[in-house]
This record gives structure tokens, sequence and C-alpha cells, in this order.
């Protein structure tokens, strides 16, 4: 009954409009006495169509009477007014310059502002030129810049609107340092925005990473308009939950998306059509949702809700785009790489695809790809908060790399003394050719045996390379030191490999041919080193299962023959918020042919242990964090000849990250084992700095 009424309107309408087109201006003469009635005639009936809100009629009728009398002053007033009216500002004010009399000023003012204004709200459609995603925006601030300029303050209302739009378009333009600095100005000027603008002023504190400020526009927003809110217009409760999150109160975050992905109805009706549609905003709630998981460490969660969502929605790209940044996180590279690479097919303007295809390289180790692929998106979206990042990020990673590790150790091993401490530093060069490194290395350790002190110190060179999936280095370790206590003077030549076929499986292998990783320090000390050949294959699920099998080959200068090898699996256990707990068994054995040596070295031994490891994250301030590490693991060992007894440690750490590209850490670990038969404990303290990426 409603379609018939507006379709029995519409005809009407139209039919009235007809017979208004059809009158000829000399037609009113039959009715009319002199011309003056004839023009009042006319212009009435334009007025009338215009109160009606049948402004493309009135417009139509005045074209008419212009096209007969082009310089009428009323006519064509009404003919800017109207134009202005249907959304064609920028026409007239452009007819408004020639007026005679000319527009009063505030009238005038306002139409400058209305023209800017429609130019921000075509900055807010898809751009026309995907490569030029600023212009828009950026002529709607110069816009609004010349109605400032022109207004001054003579009109506060129109200075006050065209401050707020102005402060929106720099915000659509990207431009969030500049939309900040010009709201503090006009806060301390007491200009009171409009609250249409408080979303956009929110969304321009966040990107400034002033989460709590932009907290208070966003529910200041969301009480003035509370939901539903109309397509088109975006949902502040999303840049709430946003705030929330990098405001450090990830609970409440999640409480409030999980609340408006549950009131969002999945359909909503279709204008004019009993046919309902898909309700995008509830797809946007559900996908936020499932981010939140994501960014509080539950990936299998966050897994979970997004993967119906993007097979419920196989074309909608953003899904696919998520999907693939959710598949790095779960550190499998070679997934995200093909959600990314579907995301695009669906999406080619969609640049964020090319940032997450160009990390996923960046784990694969194929950087030759990285650097064209990021200067192509800065080409176009330069001011974008995430290319920026990406960038910075980039820099750090193909820039220098250092770190520095040292361990101290105290206990009676008889491989290590009563007071031991080992030190590695390694300085690498940015990268080179997008394939190589060259470092520089240090590792320094020494031992208090009941035999004596013993110094064990290399300074060397070596060369890394990095291929897709694929890592290898060589490096030439001389000894140092003309001390009598070192007793270990042959150079150390060392490689390795690691190999990635797939995201699931991982095989590496090293060689020595001293063996300092794997000689203790009491051999060092009687001058006996090893070659030795270490091999390793991992099989990783995701973030929640692996396994790792390991073997190991020593063979030493005085006849000795180790091999050994060791199982790990590793099972998640439980996660919440910024907190995993993992459990994990081992099991390993090694075999000595001589058991005559001076350092320990037994016929056979075998363990196994279980052991859990809780990792939290205790503080996060965007790029700034604090986390801590408990370790414990317990079980039996056993030696031939010398029965069995338990084995323990536990280690406590903390990592602290004072800003992106440099950290600290440190640990301190307790552990107590039988070594023929006697107990002993030990206590180590390590120390961990990285600058780089």
């Amino acid at each position: 009954m409603r379609q018939r009424t507006v379709r029995w309107e519409s005809v009407v309408r139209g039919a009235a409009c007809s017979v208004m087109l059809a009158l000829a201006p000399g037609a009113f003469s039959a009715v009319s006495d002199t011309a003056a009635q004839q023009r009042e005639a006319w212009l009435a009936a334009i007025k009338s169509q215009r109160d009606a809100g049948h402004r493309i009629d009135a417009l139509a009728l005045c074209e008419q009477w212009l096209a007969r009398w082009p310089d009428d002053p009323d006519a064509r007033r009404l003919k800017v007014y109207l134009l202005a009216e249907v959304g064609a500002p920028q026409r007239a004010l452009a007819l408004a310059h020639d007026l005679q009399p000319p527009l009063p000023g505030i009238e005038l003012a306002r139409l400058q502002n209305e023209a800017a204004a429609h130019r921000l709200r075509w900055s807010e459609a898809v751009a026309a030129d995907p490569r030029q995603p600023y212009r828009e925006a950026d002529r709607a601030v110069s816009a609004l810049d010349d109605v400032l300029t022109s207004t001054g303050a003579r009109f506060p209302t129109v200075t006050a609107s065209a401050s707020a739009d102005r402060l929106i378009a720099l915000d659509q333009a990207q431009r969030s340092a500049e939309a900040v600095a010009a709201y503090r100005q006009l806060q301390r000027e007491q200009v009171s925005m409009p609250t249409y603008a408080d979303p956009a002023i929110a969304d321009a504190l966040l990107q400034q990473r002033q989460p709590e400020q932009a907290m208070v526009l966003y529910q200041q927003a969301i009480a003035q308009r509370p939901p539903p809110y109309a397509q088109g217009i975006s949902d502040p409760r999303i840049g709430l939950m946003y705030a929330n999150l990098e405001a450090g109160h990830e609970k409440a975050a999640i409480a409030l998306i999980d609340r408006v992905a549950a009131s969002e109805p999945a359909w909503s009706p279709k204008v004019a059509s009993a046919q309902p549609v898909a309700n995008p905003r509830k797809t946007d709630a559900a996908l936020n949702a499932a981010l939140m998981r994501q960014y509080t460490w539950q990936l299998q969660a966050a897994a979970q809700r997004l993967e119906p969502l993007r097979d419920q929605a196989p074309a909608n790209a953003t899904l696919w785009r998520q999907w693939s940044d959710l598949q790095r996180a779960r550190g499998l590279p070679r997934a995200a790489e093909d959600a990314a690479v579907t995301a695009a097919g669906l999406d080619p303007t969609d640049l964020s695809v090319r940032l997450g295809l160009l990390n996923s390289w960046r784990d694969l180790d194929d950087y030759a790809r990285v650097e064209p692929t990021l200067r192509d998106v800065e080409a176009v979206q330069p001011r974008d908060g995430q290319t920026q990042l990406t960038r910075q990020s980039w820099d750090r990673q193909r820039g220098w790399q250092f770190d520095v590790e040292h361990d101290r150790g105290r206990g009676g091993s008889p491989d290590f003394g009563d007071d031991d401490h080992e030190t590695q530093a390694t300085l690498m060069s940015p990268l080179l050719a997008d394939h190589w490194r060259i470092y520089g290395l240090t590792h320094l350790a020494s031992a208090n045996l009941p035999e004596g002190a013993v110094d064990r110190d290399r300074l060397g060179v070596g060369v890394r390379t990095y291929w897709r999936g694929l890592q290898a280095y060589l490096q030439v370790l001389p000894a140092i030191g003309t001390d009598t206590r070192s007793r270990s003077s042959r150079t150390a030549v060392e490689a390795g490999l690691r190999w990635a076929p797939s995201d699931h499986w991982t095989f590496s292998g090293d060689v020595s041919s001293t063996g300092d990783q794997d000689v203790p320090l009491r051999a060092s000390f009687y001058g006996i080193t090893a070659r030795t050949l270490n091999l390793s294959s991992q099989w990783r699920a995701n973030e929640l299962t692996s396994a790792r099998l390991g073997y190991a080959y020593d063979s030493f200068t005085d006849g000795n023959r180790r091999r050994s090898w060791q199982g790990e699996l590793i099972q998640r256990l439980f996660t919440r918020d910024y907190l995993t707990l993992d459990g994990n068994l081992q099991l390993g054995q090694s075999s000595n042919q001589r058991t005559d040596v001076p350092y320990y070295s037994p016929d056979r031994a075998r363990w196994a242990m279980l052991g859990s490891r809780l990792e939290n994250l205790l503080y996060q301030r965007y790029e700034r964090e604090w986390r801590q590490r408990i370790d414990v693991a317990a079980g039996t060992y056993q030696e031939r000849g010398f029965g069995s007894g338990w084995i323990a440690n536990v280690r406590y750490g903390q990592r602290f990250q004072p800003r992106a590209g440099l950290a600290f850490g440190w640990g301190l670990t307790w552990s107590s084992q039988p070594y023929d038969g006697q107990r002993d404990s030990r206590v180590m303290l390590d120390l961990t700095m990285h600058w780089g990426e």
C-alpha cells in the first residue's frame, strides 16, 4: 500500500510539473493584466515547488524563466539557492559572485562554507584515482582555509562550522598531526566544536598516540548520537574499542566490541524491497572482535571467529587481508602470502594487502622483493600510519644489528667449575645486495676449575646469506690473548644452514672445527677440542603445537666420540589476554666411547623431563613493552653405572623494550643434576641486549 501511495504521489507531482513547464511566460499574460503580475505568479510557482521540497522541479521552472528573462535578479538568486540545496554548491557559489545586488555577507559565507563542505563529502567516497587518495581531501582543506581567511571573525557560526569541517578534512587526508595542532589551537581560543566533528578529532588523536583523550571524544560522540548508525557513517564504537586497547584497557575493548557484535542484526531490510540484505556492520563488528583476540595473543580464538566470516563471504577482500595477517601472526608466512594474493586479486587497489605481502617476504628472508614493493606503496599513500611503521621496521631490519649475550654461573659442575662466565657479542652490517651480511663476532668464556682457571676467547668475522626460506653462514674465529691460561689456540671455522621448505618444517645443520658450543671448558683446560656436527628437524603446526628432534656428533681430539639426541614436544595448554602457558616433554640420550677423560663423559645417559613455560605481558604502550617468563622443568636422569636421580631447572626472566629496535633481557636460573652419582646445583644469571630489528 505504501509503494502504491508513493507511486501516485509521484505521478501527480510529475503532472503538475509538466503543466508548469508547458506554460510559456506568455501564457501568464492570458490570466495576468500586467508583466509584474505575470512575474509574481511565476516566482510564486517556483517558491511553491521549493517549499514543497520539489527542488529539482523548482530549478527546472527557474531555468525556464531565466531562458526568457536572464537578468531577473530574484530568479537568479533563487537559482543560486536551489543549486546549493540540490548538491551543487560550487556552481551556486560561482553564480553568486555575479549577483546584483550581491548576497548578504553571512549568506555568501555560508554558501562558500557549503561548497567547501561538499568537497569534504566527496573526499569521503572512494577516490576516482586510487593512486591519488589524498587529492580530494587536500582540496577540501584548501577550500576551508579560504573560507576561514575570508570570513575571519565576522560570522562566528560559519567560522565554527568551517573549523570543524577543516578538522574532519585534515583527518580524512591523514594529516593527523595538523588536525591535532588545529584542535588544540581552537581549544585555546575557546571555539566550541559541533559534536559531529568529535569522531574525526578522536581519530586524529588516536593516530597521534593520545588514546585517553580520544576515548573522551568517542564517548561524547556516542552519547550525542547513539546507535544504530546509518550506512556510510563510521561507527564511533569501533574507534572507542581501539582507543581502549591502546590505552591498556584490553578487557574493556574486548567487552565493548563483543557487545557491538551481539547488538547488530545479521540482516538489514533493503529499502523499497521485502528482501533483506546482509548487515555490513555485523560483519565489521565480528571482524574487529576477532582482531581484538589476535592483538591480545589469543590467536586460535581469533582464527575460530575469522575463518567462518571468510568462508561466508569469500569475495570479501578485507576478510582475506585480515586472514593473511593472522596467519603471519601464527608463524605461517606462506599461508599468509597465499591469502594476501587472494585479497589482492579481489581488490587490487587495497595497498594494505601489499604491506602484508612484503611482511610475509620479510619473514621468509625473501628480501629482494621488499624495497620495490614498499616504495610503490609509499608513492601512493606516504601519510598512512601503517605504511610509515612498515618503513621504520624495514629500515631497522635491513640496517645494522648488534647483539650481546652474557651468562654467569656458580656451582660445582665438573664441566664449569664453581664460577664461570660466557659472553658473545655480534655486530652485523646492513643488508648487502638484498642477500648478504658481514659481521664481526667475539666469544669470551672462562671458568675457575679445581685444576686452575681457563679462558677460551675468540674474535673473528663471518658472512651470512639469506634466500627465500634459506639462511646460511660461515665464520672464522681465531683464538685471542696470550694469557698462559688459554689452552685452546686452534682457529675455529664454523658453518651452518637453516632451510624451511614449508610453513611446517624446518631443517638445520651446523659444523665446527673446534666445537666450542659442545666442548666443556674443562676439556679446553687440557687443550682438547672437537669436530662437531649438529642436525635438527622441527615440525610446527602453528603457535599451539610443535615437535623437534636433534642429533649431535662430537669427535674429540683425545679420541672420544660422543653421540646424542634429544626430542621435544611443545603444546599450548592455556591462553588468555596477554598470557600463554605451554607444556613440554623432553627425551634425550647420549653416549661416549671413552669415560677415562678429564671432563664429564658418561658411558651412557638418558633423561626425560616434563616442563612448562608461562609468558605474559606486564606493560605495553605502543612499541614500549615489558614481559616476563617463567620456565619450570623436572624429570629423571639415568647414568649407566650410577643409577638414576631427579633433575630439575627453574628460570625466571624479563624482557624490556623501551622503544622499537632496542631490547634488554635478564634471567635467573637454578638447576640441579647428578654427575657420576654426585648431585650438583648451579645458579646462572643471563643478560641480553639487542639493537636493530
